[in-house]
Order: C-alpha cells, then sequence, then structure tokens
C-alpha cells in the first residue's frame, strides 16, 4: 500500500486538519521527506497554501479538534500553525496552551521555527490580555494611574497611540498620555 494509500485510509478520505473531503494531497512534514506515512500528513489545498503564513484565521478553528488527534504529524502541523497564530490570536494562545506533547514530538514540531517569543532589543512585552505588543501599537488604559511626577491621573480608557517598546523599565512602554511621554506598566494596558 502507497504512503497516500495509507493516509487516505487513516484520514477516511478527509484533510487531517480541517476535514475538508476536496483537493488532497499528500505533505510531508519538516525536516522529513515524504518517506513513511508517519512523517506526513493529508491536507486540502486550503491547509497547505496557509501553512507557511496563516490568514484565514476563521479557517484555522478548526485546530481546535485536529490539535487532538493521535498522529505526530498532524500534532506538529497544528502546534506550529498555532504558533505562528498566537501572537495575534488569544484563541490561538489558549489552543497552544492546553496542547501537549510527547517530547520527541515537541522536538519534532520545534525544529526549524524561529523563537518569535523574545525581541532583539529585549524581552517580548504582553498586555493584560496575552496580546504581544509591538512598537507603534495603540493601547487603551484599563485602570486609573497616577503619574508620578506629572500631577496627574492616567484615566481609564484613555488611549495611548504609537507606544514604543524602548523603555529603562522592564515590563513597561512608552507612550505619550495628556502630552507628556510617561512609561506605563504592561499589566494595565489592553492593545486595541
Amino acid at each position: 500500500m502507497s504512503i497516500e494509500q495509507q493516509l487516505l485510509a487513516r484520514s477516511q478520505h478527509s484533510c487531517e486538519l480541517c476535514k475538508a473531503t476536496a483537493n488532497l494531497d499528500l505533505h510531508a512534514v519538516a525536516p522529513y521527506a515524504a518517506d513513511s506515512a508517519e512523517h506526513c500528513a493529508l491536507l486540502c489545498t486550503t491547509c497547505q497554501q496557509e501553512l507557511d503564513a496563516p490568514q484565514d484565521q476563521n479557517h484555522w478553528r478548526c485546530l481546535n479538534d485536529s490539535m487532538w488527534s493521535t498522529e505526530p504529524a498532524v500534532q506538529v502541523l497544528a502546534w506550529r500553525t498555532l504558533k505562528k497564530l498566537s501572537p495575534d490570536q488569544t484563541w490561538a494562545q489558549d489552543l497552544l496552551d492546553m496542547l501537549y506533547l510527547e517530547p520527541e514530538v515537541q522536538e519534532w514540531a520545534e525544529i526549524g521555527q524561529v523563537d518569535e517569543s523574545a525581541d532583539d532589543e529585549g524581552e517580548a512585552l504582553f498586555d493584560s490580555n496575552g496580546s504581544r505588543l509591538a512598537a507603534g501599537d495603540t493601547v487603551t488604559i484599563i485602570k486609573d494611574l497616577d503619574v508620578k511626577g506629572a500631577g496627574f491621573t492616567a484615566k481609564r480608557g484613555t488611549t495611548v497611540k504609537n507606544i514604543s517598546l524602548n523603555t529603562s523599565l522592564p515590563g513597561h512602554i512608552g507612550g505619550r498620555v495628556n502630552g507628556v511621554q510617561i512609561q506605563l506598566a504592561v499589566q494595565f494596558l489592553k492593545k486595541v
């Protein structure tokens, strides 16, 4: 029996990520070649096209089911896709937090993956909801904050545009509130 026939039987003639039944093709999971069924998955055209740069957030909600597959190749693809989605999508981060991989499968999943959790200048910053913050983002203050030395209170609901991450205080961003450049703790911010 060929590898493709094995995958068709294993997947019951559907995409192993989204369960689509049309336009299915064999996909070798890097770094392996299509040398055995255990190193491959049967995927639809949409999944194959989106794997490198997932764009359609709604399509990838299918990972909520497929991440529980018993097939290591499918687990690796689900983990990698959730990892790519998680900086911008809290639902993807939630799924990633629930996903457990055996150590050897986790090692396989991490092969060739870029660690995006750390910036060149230091550690990544996340808002109160776990969304990653980047220079230039807009955030909202979620709690009234007394601004030391400026003589005013940064009110809850205030929008801070064009934030900077280059601050001398860990866990803080720079932004302009009431015309004054201040540093704000990320736990009191929500990305807009």
